[in-house]
């Protein structure tokens, strides 16, 4: 199926955001009853993904946000098309092992941590271990950790980075 790239301009924590949005009805036939975030894979265009997380934005509908890298790839940018297979993805993503190691050794950080839903959680272990080299990790590691020491979610985390830059 064909879809649209659409861009948020100001939307809170979404600002910015380039995304596909999906109906309702396209969204039961994947995913019958569903009204909170859940994980697919499939392909746009040639790129294949898997565990990309699909987002309630209410009355049914549901984004997949096409993070830079991904646009790269598929040389796409706003209002252009894609063709899109998707699927429930049902596997688990694991929590990076260096992270949870380091986060017990701070239990302030710890304790906020086990606070957030799984995919918040998700969010900060996805973005460190994306990292490509392991100083890069390491430095995300650290910010992560004084970041949830401060009980900042990942996107007040990235706010509070592009603040101080």
């Amino acid at each position: 199926m064909r879809f649209t790239l659409y861009k948020f301009g100001r939307k809170g924590e979404k600002s910015g955001w380039t995304y596909i949005e999906f109906s309702e009805e396209f969204i039961q036939n994947i995913n019958p009853g569903v009204r909170k975030t859940f994980r697919v894979k499939g392909k746009i265009d040639a790129y294949e993904f898997s565990g990309l997380n699909l987002l309630p934005m209410g009355k049914g509908v549901f984004i997949l946000p096409i993070n830079q890298n991904v646009r790269r790839i598929i040389k796409k940018k706003e209002n252009d098309t894609v063709e899109i297979e998707i699927n429930l993805d049902l596997t688990s993503f694991e929590l990076d092992n260096d992270f949870l190691e380091y986060l017990e050794t701070e239990k302030n950080a710890l304790n906020f941590f086990n606070t957030l839903t799984r995919s918040h959680q998700n969010y900060f272990s996805k973005w460190i271990s994306s990292a490509k080299s392991p100083i890069t990790k390491a430095n995300r590691i650290s910010e992560t950790v004084i970041a949830l020491s401060k009980k900042q979610n990942y996107s007040e985390m990235i706010r509070s980075k592009k603040q101080a830059n």
